[in-house]
């Protein structure tokens, strides 16, 4: 996560597939990164639009990653 630069994402099966792994492992280290904004996770994303944020799939937490994605990109 770390390694995908400011203001770009990554697929969880991108990233899987580059550590050899499987969308849900990464998917499952997204969710339990204890210092998000160290650890950018909001930068992981699904194939078909954010996927989620801290377990959620909506309402503030994925505003939240929005967010963040957007202040990136500026």
């Amino acid at each position: 996560m770390c390694a995908i630069p400011v203001g770009e994402t990554r697929r969880y099966g991108d990233a899987a597939s580059a550590l050899n792994s499987a969308a849900r492992a990464v998917g499952g280290a997204c969710r339990r990164n204890p210092v998000p904004l160290v650890v950018p996770c909001h930068r992981i994303v699904a194939a078909n639009g954010l996927g989620g944020f801290d377990g959620q799939r909506d309402g503030a937490e994925l505003d939240f990653k929005q967010w963040l994605l957007n202040h990136e990109k500026q």
